[in-house]
């Protein structure tokens, strides 16, 4: 059988990325003279959903990815799909009330809904299956964080309960089971989309980034595409905005290791350490994985290295492990107070929307923000309008990450700029990879590619001028403060930049 491999971004594969055939479809030609009721920047699972259901509304939409669709967080997602969330339902409460925990609660067991209603509706066949899913604690501290977990799921109406058995061969102290969770292949999922969206006749453009929007006459203008509205599901909006100071990007890592036995987990099991863990198995083109992910910190601020390192050790540390066959990371961004941003985006045009800080939980809030963006962009109400809109009230209890994340970015922005964390000579840096250097004075983001030339950069990032760490397991330069990334050449892997960094020629 013929495999396509479907680009990421990032140099690392997953297995997500063997799905035979691609998420590239055959499209309907756009054309600059259409007023479209909305641009949908982005591809992902958002995207998607919200594209879909207004095409399915009767509209007339077009969706521009900057790369190809599912070349972002949801191709690289390690897709679970669960009744809880990283925010768990104590702190919903806490931050916004009962009333909050309980319209988050629905909208997660929404989101799960919409995805099984999609797969049935459209007979998507993409490895879906329903699962319990385990947490355990490990020690009386973490006990205790399970009790308030197990209180404020079952106030919100999340079946759990207590488990006496849990499939890990991990020592644990007390373990919650939640059952009806679920697992399923992300780019099968979003290919059926995909191919749902053009035949109700919605227009894909490939490789067409969106650097800015403008307003003329009352249309929303992007280069030669011209709408009524705009939605941004691109996981951050792109250029300086608000939400550069009230989401963190995160990076988590991901390996797929097949095992001695040939016995594998048929459950979720997430630990409650910080950084957690967490473990499911995978039949990837007839052959069972194991997936053992977590270990996530903020974006540029560790070795991806040694993320990898210590997740194989803990992997091996339980799991009779034969072969690594996949390992991988994505990004992700916290709120600073647990809830996602969905609907207008401030301080921008009537009619421009967005959607972003779904923490760990894309999967599930990335389709139910398709379907709350969806229902603003047709007028319609939509009972999480309020308490997900971005223009919310801050609970006062935010204010200590926001002011901790904001600190931690100005810090970057100084710091970095005068002093490097690793400087080196370019001819001591070895093949395959890269270094932030001095050369004669001058700061260079450098790479060593096999053949052993050099890419040279300039490495202020296009975003907000913080300068950007190697990242050498996904051979990509991160920026610390908001999460741009780049390729080896400089281009623009994630936003929030817009602009590639500049290139410095060899002399």
């Amino acid at each position: 059988m013929i495999t396509n491999k479907i680009s990421r971004d990032g140099a690392n594969e997953s297995p997500w990325q063997e799905e035979p055939g691609s998420v590239k479809s055959v499209s309907n030609s756009h054309s600059p003279a259409t007023v479209y009721d909305c641009l949908i920047v982005g591809g992902g699972i958002t995207g998607l959903t919200a594209a879909l259901l207004l095409q399915k509304e009767g509209k007339q939409t077009v969706i521009a990815d900057a790369h190809t669709p599912g070349f972002g967080t949801t191709g690289g997602t390690s897709a679970h799909i669960n009744t809880f969330a990283d925010t768990t339902y104590a702190e919903a409460e806490a931050a916004f009330g009962a009333e909050g925990a309980q319209l988050f609660a629905d909208a997660i067991k929404e989101g799960m809904g919409l995805i099984k209603s999609n797969i049935e509706n459209y007979k998507i066949d993409c490895d879906y299956e329903s699962k319990p899913g385990y947490l355990y604690a490990e020690n009386d501290d973490e006990a205790k964080e399970l009790a308030d977990i197990y209180e404020g799921a079952v106030k919100v109406g999340v079946t759990v309960q207590y488990a006496r058995d849990v499939p890990t061969p991990v020592p644990y102290r007390q373990a919650l089971v939640f059952e009806g969770q679920a697992q399923f292949h992300p780019l099968k999922y979003l290919k059926a989309l995909h191919q749902a969206y053009v035949e109700a006749g919605g227009i894909v453009l490939e490789n067409k980034l969106i650097e800015s929007i403008v307003q003329e006459n009352g249309v929303h203008l992007a280069g030669d595409i011209r709408a009524k509205s705009v939605v941004y599901a691109t996981h951050m909006p792109p250029n300086i905005n608000v939400f550069n100071f009230e989401c963190a990007p995160y990076r988590s890592y991901v390996i797929a290791a097949k095992l001695h036995s040939g016995k594998y987990p048929e459950a979720l099991i997430y630990d409650c350490q910080e950084p957690y863990h967490y473990v499911r198995s995978h039949n990837v083109e007839g052959q069972t994985l194991l997936l053992i992910g977590g270990l996530d910190h903020k974006t540029g601020h560790e070795d991806p290295e040694k993320a990898f390192a210590e997740l194989e050790k803990y992997a091996r540390k339980y799991y009779n492990i034969s072969s690594i066959k996949y390992r991988w990371s994505s990004q992700y961004y916290v709120p600073v107070d647990g809830f996602p941003y969905i609907g207008q985006m401030p301080f921008t045009a009537d009619g421009i929307y967005c959607a972003t800080g779904y923490n760990g939980n894309g999967m599930m809030l990335g389709s139910i923000a398709g379907k709350i963006l969806s229902d603003l962009v047709c007028g319609k109400e939509n009972k999480y309008a309020d308490v997900f809109s971005p223009s919310r009230v801050k609970p006062i209890d935010g204010f200590t990450e926001f002011a901790k994340e904001n600190a931690d970015a100005a810090y970057h922005f100084v710091s970095d700029r005068f002093n490097f964390r690793e400087t080196d000579s370019l001819n001591r840096l070895q093949p395959g990879t890269g270094k932030l250097v001095e050369v004669d004075g001058r700061k260079i983001a450098a790479y060593r590619d096999d053949e052993g030339n050099i890419h040279a950069l300039n490495p202020v990032c296009t975003h907000a001028g913080c300068i950007v760490n190697w990242n050498g397991t996904e051979k990509s330069w991160d920026c610390p403060c908001h999460g741009a990334r780049y390729d080896i050449d400089g281009n623009v892997l994630t936003g929030p930049a817009t602009h590639n960094l500049k290139k410095i020629k060899n002399e």
